[in-house]
């Protein structure tokens, strides 16, 4: 029985050209895994940080200095105060990723701090300067975040769902989150549009 030679090379050249594909393939999820570096265990985590970057920002922006310091009333967080334990909950954060960052007013705005005026408080300026550098400190941070790291036991300090400093990092995503939605109320309470339509 023959064999027809141009059916053969035809075959031949189709199998060549699936294992280039398929090496291709290969190499391009080889590609991607190194580009994305984020642990899967806080991955939504770093996409709710990012999205509360921007949402944040247009939640103060075009407000007067006054605005920021108003709230309504019984009502005790205002914008500044917001912001303020925001970044101070970043730095935290940080600190628990292995860096530590701060600010010298980072104690007027912790856990469990109410607004005082009789404390000096940074300007709104100073305040967002301070949360676009936790913001590229967080995101350095968290991109370079060990699996090991995230994955040590947690006995103290913020909830955490898993047991895990992973945990952590996912809960004051979310503790983030409510701030900011406060952030976006006081916004509207302000008479201002809304960030989101």
């Amino acid at each position: 029985m023959a064999i027809n030679t141009w059916k053969m090379r035809s075959f031949i050249g189709f199998v060549e050209a699936r294992v280039e594909l398929n090496s291709i393939h290969d190499r391009s999820i080889q590609k991607r895994n190194v580009e994305m570096p984020i642990d899967s265990s806080i991955a939504n985590a770093v996409y709710t940080f990012n999205q509360n970057n921007a949402y944040l920002k247009k939640n103060v922006e075009g407000l007067t200095d006054e605005e920021w310091v108003r709230c309504p009333d019984g009502c005790k967080n205002h914008l500044l105060w917001i912001v303020g334990h925001v970044t101070w909950a970043r730095g935290a954060l940080l600190k628990r990723l292995g860096e530590d960052w701060s600010k010298p007013w980072f104690p007027f705005y912790g856990r469990g701090a109410k607004p005082d005026e009789s404390v000096a408080h940074p300007t709104p300026q100073e305040a967002l300067l301070a949360w676009d550098e936790s913001s590229e400190r967080l995101k350095a941070a968290l991109e370079s975040a060990s699996p090991e790291l995230l994955a040590t036991p947690v006995t103290k300090g913020p909830p955490s769902a898993d047991g895990k400093e992973s945990g952590v990092v996912n809960f004051l995503a979310y503790h983030e989150t409510y701030h900011i939605g406060q952030a976006s109320y006081l916004r509207s309470w302000l008479g201002h549009s809304g960030v989101m339509g």
